[in-house]
């Protein structure tokens, strides 16, 4: 060990000599890293946009085979039956629980010009209260019968004309907005929010809803909810927790921006590498007669084989925090909006770079410069003495 930390303070301080190639390696390293942190962070992002909503608490009911609220339909009769099963908590002798309309609406986006589908929610009186990350932030909450709607933080900033005090024309009505609220950073921030009454109407919908959301009267009480549900023959339908429901609706985009993050990394890191390999052959290359005297004064292969492999790695690490501090400045907190897959509306969020994306970035920088210094490190130690002395 103590040869191996000789010969690699000896290269370390021999960079200075072949510093170009050694900043090609940094540099091409940094961008591999930060490419697939900032990519990675997409799909984090929006799989805790959907979480944060997400309760253990609350139950989603479905028309069964329904993949998202858009394509769910519940007549007003089966709404009824599902807030009044057992199981739900009880406020002033009624059920905590929301039967609501979800649809979509076009608005023009702030940073395109473009249209795209937001998500627009009628709500049940009980609505705010089973979201507990609800904060009015502006205005007031729009008043029932009334053709008046709330608007997301999220969408807010990423839509124009949501303005409170505004006038929109959505569907077939005018729409006064009276208020912008939060949703502690969750989905609900993507959406526009009214009296489900009046959406009914406005939208042509009869006595018709998406979904029914609900609050257990305690955790465990899912099994008992869901029996009763489906088992009555004038249903079809499928319970599932909050939280669930929503780490479901967030797998189909997670999943597809994860694995072309990876494929573009796995790609790029190919690149990497073969300048790694560049470099550390142009090192080994540079210092032949200095590593064939090393091992004519009785230095080992191992040590000659680590050092270069610790240079390698070294300049690789150094490439792989510059990439990921570069990710996290540049990215993290970006606020964009993108379509869900699932509901095929917008979903409002912001990148993520979590500490695991970092240690990914991290990991794969090490493994580029193990890769790329692994095969001139063996040529370095494998080099006769005599031939090597006389290049």
């Amino acid at each position: 060990m103590g040869q191996v930390f000789e010969i690699t303070m000896q290269n370390l301080r021999s960079i200075s000599q072949r510093l170009g190639s050694s900043i090609v390696l940094v540099v091409g390293v940094a961008g591999v890293v930060a490419v697939l942190v900032a990519v990675l962070s997409i799909a984090r992002g929006f799989e805790r946009t959907l979480s944060v909503v997400g309760s253990e608490d609350n139950v989603v009911v479905l028309r069964s085979g329904a993949s998202s609220e858009l394509n769910s339909g519940l007549s007003g009769e089966q709404a009824d039956i599902i807030q009044q099963a057992p199981g739900l908590l009880q406020v002033n002798g009624q059920p905590l629980a929301s039967a609501e309309l979800y649809t979509m609406v076009d608005l023009r986006k702030k940073t395109t010009g473009t249209t795209a589908n937001v998500p627009m929610r009628g709500i049940s009186p009980n609505g705010v209260a089973l979201r507990d990350g609800f904060q009015l932030l502006d205005g007031r909450m729009f008043e029932p019968g009334r053709k008046e709607l709330i608007v997301g933080r999220g969408a807010l900033d990423q839509f124009d004309d949501l303005v409170v005090g505004t006038t929109l024309a959505l569907g077939q009505e005018r729409w006064d907005v009276v208020g912008s609220f939060s949703g502690q950073g969750g989905s609900i921030e993507s959406e526009l929010w009214a009296d489900a009454a009046v959406v009914q109407g406005a939208f042509r919908r009869g006595n018709n809803y998406a979904s029914v959301y609900a609050r257990l009267s305690y955790i465990d009480a899912l099994a008992e909810f869901k029996d009763v549900l489906t088992a009555d023959p004038r249903l079809s339908v499928t319970v599932e927790r909050e939280a669930e429901f929503f780490a479901e609706q967030s797998g189909a985009l997670s999943g597809f921006v994860s694995g072309i993050g990876y494929v573009i990394a796995i790609l790029m890191a190919l690149g990497a590498i073969f300048g790694a390999l560049n470099t550390m052959y142009s090192a080994v290359s540079d210092r032949t007669r200095e590593i064939a005297t090393l091992r004519a004064l009785g230095f080992s292969r191992f040590a000659i084989v680590v050092s270069v492999l610790v240079e390698a790695m070294l300049l690789a690490l150094l490439g792989g925090l510059l990439g990921a501090g570069i990710a996290y400045v540049l990215f993290n907190g970006f606020t964009v909006s993108t379509l869900n897959f699932t509901s095929f509306t917008q979903v409002v969020f912001d990148f993520a770079i979590t500490r695991d994306l970092l240690l990914q970035g991290v990991l794969l920088a090490l493994l580029i410069g193990l890769f790329g210094g692994l095969t001139p490190a063996l040529r370095a130690a494998r080099m006769p003495i005599a031939t090597a002395l006389r290049t």
